[in-house]
């Protein structure tokens, strides 16, 4: 991969009402607050919501005490912050691959329909590894290259890619499947111990969701997750941090969590602006801490 991997940004979009609010994916939804109910821990101290956007699942992990909202769109995370306030939450637009926090802040961390749009999946897995906890809880859910929809298509011709290969495939740009068995060795590589990969939204057809009931649609589905066939659309994995050290960062305070993006160093607070030691500064605006690029 290229040493500035190709962002998607999601930056004015109408992603919410467009793509999910009376878009008919009531069922995608339920099927997808369903199986975070069921595998996320009872409790936590702080969690970081990878591609946060409007905040459509932040309030499933009202189980942490504190969660971390970070997406690269600015105007999604001010949609955001309008429906959930401060009080529990902080807001930051940055970069993935080069992520503004110290080491072992969260523990806990998610990444819900975002992983499709990263072509170096590896380095992002290791971004996120170095911010986490020992033993702090992963999920991470991802498009599967390998499902019966493409398999079907491969068999009789009428798809040029093959959904059995384990490299990844970019169907539209920055729009990517993969292989489960290719996710698995990335979070492998990445420092992660794989427990679980529970398919879903095995029923995802306009038919099907036009002529009957979300809530349906979603209990099927939740029978259906127990086969463990990895032949669904969408793949959710539940992974812990591996490692043996004793570094943990997770009881600073919420302002303390801030690490330069550039350099890992230490950032201070300078009205609204967090200043490195090179002087180099990143604004606080509207509430949202804005890594996307220094302030001029």
């Amino acid at each position: 991969m290229t040493d500035t991997p190709r962002i998607c940004d999601y930056e004015g979009s109408d992603y919410r009402t467009d793509f999910w609010e009376g878009q008919g994916r009531n069922y995608e939804d339920r099927v997808e607050r369903g199986v975070l109910r069921h595998i996320l821990p009872e409790s936590g101290k702080r969690l970081l919501e990878l591609g946060a956007g409007f905040g459509r699942l932040t309030r499933e992990y009202d189980n942490y005490d504190h969660v971390v909202l970070l997406d690269y769109s600015f105007s999604q995370l001010q949609y955001a912050r309008q429906q959930l306030g401060d009080e529990r939450f902080t807001y930051v637009a940055a970069d993935a691959y080069h992520l503004p926090f110290k080491p072992a802040v969260f523990d806990g961390a998610t990444m819900i329909r975002v992983i499709h749009h990263f072509e170096d999946v590896p380095r992002v897995l290791t971004a996120i590894r170095n911010v986490m906890t020992d033993d702090s809880t992963f999920i991470l859910e991802h498009a599967n290259k390998r499902n019966i929809k493409a398999m079907t298509r491969h068999a009789l011709g009428q798809q040029g890619w093959n959904p059995h290969t384990l490299n990844p495939v970019e169907f539209v740009e920055l729009n990517f499947n993969f292989h489960p068995r290719y996710i698995q060795g990335a979070l492998h590589e990445a420092g992660f111990d794989l427990h679980r990969q529970i398919p879903v939204s095995f029923l995802r057809s306009g038919l099907l969701k036009r002529t009957l009931p979300a809530g349906f649609l979603a209990g099927i589905d939740s029978i259906l997750q127990e086969t463990r066939w990895l032949i669904s659309p969408s793949i959710f994995t539940l992974n812990t941090a591996n490692g043996d050290t004793d570094e943990s960062n997770i009881d600073l305070p919420r302002d303390a969590i801030f690490a330069s993006p550039h350099t890992g160093s230490d950032l201070q607070r300078d009205g609204d602006f967090l200043v490195d030691d090179a002087g180099t500064r990143w604004e606080i605006r509207d509430g949202i801490y804005d890594f996307k690029a220094p302030a001029e």
